[in-house]
């Protein structure tokens, strides 16, 4: 499918008022994800018009390399923020359907799941993405120190927690406290049904790669 220009939705969150996550924080942050989207489609439009029969390749400095690194920190800024504002809105509470199964499973409960994405998000400098691999199907909370670096191969996010100070020092204050504080006030206002429509999507995709693979009697790629 050829690429299509990006642009930012007005998810549910944005007209409801959140627990302890300001309007204006939201308001602010939105005009981030438009900025990353912006950003990714002028990458974009200049990576295709480069002519690559012309054009140097120099890992020590490029316009093709400095495009294409900037490309990347621009579309996953735009994807995490997307992911991001769509679970926002619900009700909160424990982890609930499928999701819920899954940890349960892979770190011995729920509560413990909690904790260890909470002191995550503690140690993370950007994100903390939950992540479904798509090779053996294990959930896992990948730290993200940029939004660009350290993503895994054949990981789907499921859940992305933004922890850039932008996304609470207006609410919270710049502390380690105070992003404690905003960790918990994301737990409250996250919708669960979104997560697992998140996780339904990366199993199907899962399960489609194992069908063509037993099909074609080839090995799942690892």
């Amino acid at each position: 499918m050829p690429w299509t220009e990006l642009k930012p939705r007005r998810w549910p969150a944005f007209d409801k008022q959140l627990e302890g996550i300001s309007k204006e924080t939201m308001e602010d942050h939105f005009k981030l994800y438009e900025g990353y989207a912006k950003k990714a489609n002028e990458c974009r439009k200049i990576l295709n018009e480069f002519d690559y029969s012309q054009i140097e390749g120099n890992q020590v400095y490029s316009p093709l390399r400095a495009v294409s690194v900037d490309y990347t920190f621009a579309l996953l800024g735009f994807k995490n923020h997307d992911l991001y504002f769509g679970h926002l809105g619900g009700d909160g509470g424990e982890p609930q359907g499928r999701f819920a199964e899954l940890v349960e499973e892979e770190f011995n409960g729920v509560d413990k799941w909690l904790d260890s994405v909470k002191k995550a998000a503690s140690a993370a400098r950007g994100w903390v993405m939950v992540g479904y691999d798509l090779n053996d199907g294990s959930l896992f909370n990948y730290i993200m120190d940029t939004q660009n670096l350290w993503a895994v191969y054949n990981m789907c996010p499921v859940l992305a927690i933004d922890v850039y100070e932008h996304a609470y020092v207006r609410d919270f204050g710049a502390t380690p406290d105070g992003r404690k504080q905003y960790v918990g006030a994301f737990f409250e206002n996250l919708d669960w049904d979104h997560v697992n429509r998140q996780l339904a999507q990366a199993e199907a995709a899962r399960e489609g790669a194992q069908r063509i693979a037993a099909e074609e009697q080839v090995p799942v790629a690892h």
